[in-house]
């Protein structure tokens, strides 16, 4: 394995990458500090025009967290299927049509948005494309299940938190609506309430299938293994009456 041949070339390099990386991170805040001095932004500004000024924007910072980790994750899933032996294994026609038909759909629309500033009806756009790629994703796990008759191999865990993060996050909203004594946060968000009805409805469907109606079949117990000699043969634990050794009387 090569090494630096120079400590002080070495350290020049480590300290203008992690200059570099400063500068690229430390150039988005100020962009966020003066829409948090002024409390306003181009969505804001539509957002309020459209359902007054007297509205909580319905977005919350978890919204934001959950959606740059699920990119994440999602990254470094495809890097694992990229790297890592699937064997005859392969992305379908059918997704691939659809992956490239939601990226061109939302260049297109992000172009004709671009003229106009119309930032909060592309925002909208954006969710509805991200509930029906959600139907998408659930589907086809029903249908197998469905085909199948049995849930032998599903797991049924991520559903089980899906559900449950499913439920907090329609609460969390009906909460906000209390506080506001307002229900105009779910018009504003209709994609947050419909990811998490159709969530909520799949993993139900999801659990009805795995309880109730193809319950996963418990594996048989294995016999014990036969008893290993010494001497390296098989002998049975217990012999049977007919092969034992006679017994003999005086």
């Amino acid at each position: 394995m090569a090494s630096w041949n120079s400590l002080q070339l070495e350290i020049t390099y480590r300290v203008m990458g992690w200059m570099a990386f400063t500068c690229w991170s430390v150039g988005f805040y100020p962009q966020v500090i003066l829409n948090f001095r002024r409390k306003s932004s181009a969505v804001q500004k539509q957002y309020w025009e459209k359902y007054g000024s007297g509205q909580m924007i319905p977005v919350a910072v978890n919204d934001v967290a959950f959606s740059a980790h699920a990119v994440l994750i999602t990254a470094i899933i495809l890097f694992q299927i990229a790297i890592y032996d699937r064997g005859t294994q392969k992305v379908s026609k059918i997704a691939i049509g659809i992956v490239v038909a939601v990226w061109l759909g939302a260049a297109v629309c992000f172009f004709v948005a671009l003229p106009t500033h119309s930032w909060l009806w592309l925002i909208n756009i954006f969710n509805s494309i991200q509930v029906f790629m959600t139907v998408v994703k659930y589907t086809p796990q029903a249908f197998m299940n469905f085909m199948r008759k049995s849930t032998d191999g599903f797991s049924i865990g991520f559903y089980l938190l899906d559900f449950s993060g499913g439920v907090t996050n329609y609460a969390q909203m009906a909460v906000l609506s209390i506080d506001q004594d307002s229900w105009v946060n779910f018009f504003g968000n209709m994609g947050k309430v419909l990811l998490s009805l159709i969530s909520i409805s799949f993993d139900i469907l999801f659990m009805c299938q795995r309880f109730l109606l193809y319950p996963a079949k418990k594996a048989p117990i294995p016999p014990p293994p036969p008893q290993i000699t010494s001497k390296g043969s098989l002998e049975p634990l217990l012999q049977s009456s007919s092969s034992a050794s006679p017994t003999h009387t005086v």
